[in-house]
């Protein structure tokens, strides 16, 4: 390790901005700064993958894997590694284990929130496959501070050998350079569906910095677990570099930059802030970034203070066209829309660009880019878990490779090769193809434009912020904090003394309700209970029984309790229509949709209404009070809007000024449109299938273009007049 507390040497070639200081400071922006002999980049899956189990084949001493999630059951090579060994990585290292005595293998995952519980395997630390070996460690680290992951990315062999970048070893990681949407490769089982094509990047090196990395996996293990791990033996037994994989560095300086949370016995680290703040200050002539998200307050204020400048830099983000799910793109997309707003705004001199990777059939399935790069002029290369988001700063655990070039031809090219690399694969053009526009431009958005073509290609990304998003979305101060807030005086900024105390049980009923909640998706998705709530199966079971005095009751219990399964909304409504017919139908539907509707309204009024309007902060507060005004136009809007599930809509709605009146008649007149719709079409449909002539499918043509018409217009009227009694209150 290094002791100084200046890492001399590190200096950029050029005289100008900051041209005196060192790029690497120990203590500051870096942990430690180590030499290794040989170093390469691993674009995606298929080279990362398929490099580390021909390392750990290697494995003599130890394998120590860190992560933020890991999968039992995934492969790293889907099409087969042939190599006699199991495909699924806890059976891998068993058996590399069973044909090496000497060999440990310690992993440590994330202990996640139960929010992602419906993503994980469930109860890792009780499977089979993790306890199978008494050589196989495997654990769980929960040392963070409220709402803060484990989010390293990390695998270490013999301290030889390490790996470390935005790919962790689970499911829906692995994809090729092609990132085809009908890849069937891309699946986490033999027949399973194909995932989301994926782009990430991990980097590879061995040295003293591999020995550095194994330093840093083991002092987490410590603190998970309380034991201490020893340093395997330093003996020259044999190289651990996969002999696939040509470097693409030699004799490389690297420095290790950390987040780590604060912690009631430890400080907190934020090397990776600072060294993000050091690079964009630095920057003369180009800034490329890829990375999953957009939303750091701190990379957004200093890019904006660079693109101000005459003379400053370009900056050219590459990330992924949408978010996972309604609650990231509500939440941090949201946000990355706002900092994107303001980059724009800060933009005189035409040096910014956000982009994505766009293709054939791309529009539905984009790809998740999901690696964390920097890259400055060709001097500056960073390689690893952060995202540019805040709570990668100050909250998440992260590890970050860098290096810099100091004025080597060589190492500057090969900076330069890496991100030639990563554009060609964007553009669908070899890496020389992007080299030489580079050379030939003065721009590196000009030589990107220069190279778009139809098909695969770099797109345009320009994510607006809606009104309504704008309002409805809280400040992310919980979501993605710029600095962490010690639970009580979270809850004591929130809550005035007085209410704390009646607080408190809420906040128990409301975490048992949640916990109802997640258990009932649970059993949706682990049991065959969703193959049989398919409108099919539905109609079978209701025609046993529809003919029964209390089948309408049972109907709209029935409803209520398919919210709480999160079992779809238009599921249920096709299936009422299909058993009930048109005109039942629609009433047995609505019936059943109101009362649902009711009951999870009442959960939020009851369980959480103080706690979630504190919670979500004084600007949530004040939209509830002024969509309250306008009752049930606002919920008849809302429900034109795809806000979240049913039921946690419902909830929300409880928890705010809305009353009951308005929100039950908001929620006929923004759902009985859809609905007859809904039922309409299929009781039509199953019509034209029983009897299939000409003049069936005529009117369920009919019928389908008439009640659309009428829905869309609707929709319309409802818009319109929602933007023309809020405009008077948004001005005043």
């Amino acid at each position: 390790m290094n002791s100084p507390s200046m890492i001399e040497g590190s200096y950029v070639e050029d005289t100008g901005r900051n041209a005196s200081r060192p790029w690497f400071e120990v203590g500051r922006n870096c942990w430690r700064v180590e030499h290794a002999d040989r170093m390469s980049v691993l674009i995606d899956g298929v080279q990362y993958f398929s490099a580390l189990r021909e390392a750990l084949r290697r494995a003599r001493h130890s394998v120590l894997i860190v992560g933020w999630d890991i999968d039992s059951q995934m492969r790293l090579v889907p099409q087969g590694a042939e190599d006699g060994l199991p495909d699924p990585l806890a059976p891998f290292l068993q058996a590399l284990l069973r044909r090496n005595r000497h060999l440990h293998v310690h992993v440590l995952s994330w202990d996640y929130t139960v929010l992602f519980a419906l993503d994980r395997e469930w109860m890792p630390e009780r499977k089979q496959e993790w306890n199978g070996h008494r050589r196989l460690h495997f654990r769980l680290d929960g040392d963070l501070p409220l709402g803060g992951s484990h989010h390293q990315k990390l695998v270490v062999i013999d301290d030889k050998l390490a790996f470390v970048g935005g790919l962790d070893l689970t499911h829906d990681r692995w994809d090729d350079a092609d990132h085809a949407c009908d890849n069937p490769l891309r699946r986490n089982a033999p027949g399973g569906d194909i995932y989301q094509p994926f782009h990430d990047v991990q980097c590879m090196f061995d040295g003293d910095a591999a020995r550095a990395i194994g330093d840093l996996a083991r002092e987490r293990w410590h603190r998970a677990t309380g034991l201490h791990l020893h340093a395997p033996p330093f003996k020259d037994d044999g190289d651990r570099w996969p002999s696939s994989v040509t470097p693409d560095f030699l004799k490389a300086d690297l420095a290790i930059s950390r987040t780590e949370p604060e912690m009631e016995d430890r400080r907190g680290v934020q090397e990776i802030r600072a060294l993000y703040a050091d690079v964009i200050a630095r920057a003369r002539r180009s800034l490329y970034f890829e990375n999953q998200y957009f939303t750091s307050t701190l990379v957004a204020q200093s890019l904006t203070q660079r693109l101000a400048e005459a003379e400053g830099p370009e900056v050219l983000v590459v990330s992924r066209r949408n978010e996972s799910g309604w609650l990231e793109a509500r939440t941090m997309g949201v946000q990355r829309a706002r900092q994107h707003t303001h980059m724009k705004a800060a933009d005189l001199h035409g040096r910014y660009r956000m982009m994505c990777p766009d293709g054939p059939g791309l529009d539905q399935h984009c790809i998740n880019v999901h690696s964390k790069v920097v890259v400055a002029d060709d001097e500056f290369l960073s390689i690893g878990s952060a995202n540019l988001n805040n709570r990668s700063m100050v909250l998440d655990t992260e590890c970050n490779i860098a290096l810099v070039a100091n004025g080597d031809a060589a190492v500057r090219k090969a900076i330069a090769h890496v991100r030639a690399r990563l554009l060609g694969e964007h553009l669908g053009c070899a890496p020389t193809k992007v080299e030489a526009a580079i050379a030939s431009s003065p721009s590196l958005i000009g030589a990107v434009d220069s190279l778009r073509r139809p098909g695969r290609t770099l797109g345009v990304l320009d994510p607006a912020l809606s009104p309504e998003d704008d309002e409805l979305v809280p400040i992310l101060s919980a979501l993605d904090p710029e600095q962490i807030v010690p639970p009580d005086q979270l809850l004591a900024s929130m809550l005035p003394q007085k209410a704390r105390r009646s607080i408190r049980g809420k906040i128990a009923v409301f975490a048992g309700i949640a916990l109802v909640l997640a258990a009932l998706a649970a059993i949706w998705h682990w049991t065959p209970l969703s193959h049989y709530m398919n409108p099919e199966e539905l109609a079978a079971f209701a025609d046993r029984f529809r003919d029964m005095p209390i089948a309408p009751l049972l109907v709209i219990a029935g409803y209520v309790i398919a919210t709480f399964l999160i079992v779809p909304h238009s599921v249920l409504v096709a299936a009422t229509g299909i058993v009930f017919g048109p005109i039942l139908g629609v009433i047995y539907a609505m019936s059943g949709t109101l009362a649902s509707a009711l009951t999870t309204y009442a959960i939020g009024r009851y369980a959480g209404r103080d706690f979630l309007r504190r919670l979500a902060g004084p600007k949530l507060a004040r939209f509830s009070q002024h969509i309250a005004k306008r009752g049930v136009l606002s919920v008849a809007l809302m429900r034109q809007i795809p806000l979240g599930p049913f039921a946690l809509v419902n909830i929300l709605c409880g928890a705010s000024h809305i009353r009951l009146r308005d929100f039950a008649l908001g929620t006929l007149i923004g759902l009985m449109p859809g609905a007859i719709v809904n039922v309409l079409f299929v009781h039509q449909f199953a019509n034209a299938i029983r009897h299939p002539d000409g003049s069936t499918f005529l009117v369920l043509g009919g019928i389908a273009i008439v009640i659309v018409a009428i829905a869309l217009l609707a929709q319309r009227f409802l818009r319109r007049q929602a933007s023309v009694r809020l405009e008077p209150q948004e001005s005043a």
